[in-house]
């Protein structure tokens, strides 16, 4: 579909590849963006309409899909990151972050679905991550929830096909963003990230690999596991 003249919803859309969702859309001829997020002061843009919605919030979902009918493209961004062990971790962040990076998409698809359907289809974009395919120690709760949301993607993308709307998944490595500011290791644009996937809504493609990281961890899963932890984290240490 065309994002020029289109109606889009942006989750987490105060920072980071939220955004540059917003910056470059506008950029693309969208027609109106909703712009949303947990404290909807945060947002900063000029010329969208904003919606106060915390993704883990399932009446602030609800209100959000009637009062914005008329969405045609939904962008699930809105992510956080804990660094949250699974053994050891706390089990109430472990549920949060679930919660705000599975059930949140899940619940954003399932409220604008219809309104997808009645607004002729349209699209929905999941921000996830290649730690969907891979783990560190200190990441399994992040990588467990980017890994339902990964089949979350495929999932709904079989079941949304009857009603025309094209479902995209977006993987990438680290972007430069706050929420990696504390690391040490290369880091892509958030706009190159927002760019392939806005340039995949408009092609059709179904999946999104934005960077040579995301590439590099999806082709070694038909590794046996040893050997795939094995390139990854000497790539790494290489980094």
């Amino acid at each position: 579909m065309k994002l020029e003249g289109s109606v889009v919803l942006v989750t987490g859309a105060n920072r980071g590849i939220g955004a540059e969702f917003v910056s470059l859309l506008k950029e693309r001829g969208a027609a109106k963006i909703y712009a949303a997020a947990r404290d909807a002061s945060s947002v900063q843009a000029d010329g969208v309409e904003v919606i106060e919605l915390d993704v883990t919030d399932a009446a602030q979902i609800e209100a959000a899909a009637r009062a914005a009918g008329d969405v045609q493209v939904l962008v699930n961004n809105a992510g956080i990151s804990t660094g949250t062990a699974l053994v050891t971790g706390d089990e109430a962040t472990i549920r949060r972050e679930m919660d705000t990076n599975f059930y949140g998409p899940l619940l954003l698809t399932r409220a604008f679905a219809p309104v997808l359907r009645a607004n002729g289809g349209g699209a929905v974009l999941n921000v996830i991550s290649a730690l969907s395919w891979f783990s560190t120690p200190s990441a399994g709760a992040y990588a467990a929830s980017k890994a339902a949301a990964w089949m979350l993607t495929d999932s709904t993308r079989l079941e949304l096909a009857s009603q025309g709307t094209h479902v995209v998944g977006v993987h990438m490595g680290l972007v430069d963003t706050d929420m990696v500011k504390g690391i040490d290791a290369p880091k892509i644009d958030p706009a190159a990230v927002v760019d392939a996937a806005l340039d995949a809504i408009e092609s059709g493609a179904q999946e999104v690999l934005a960077d040579d990281w995301a590439t590099f961890v999806k082709s070694g899963l038909l590794l046996d596991p040893k050997e795939r932890y094995g390139q990854i984290f000497a790539a790494l240490g290489a980094s």
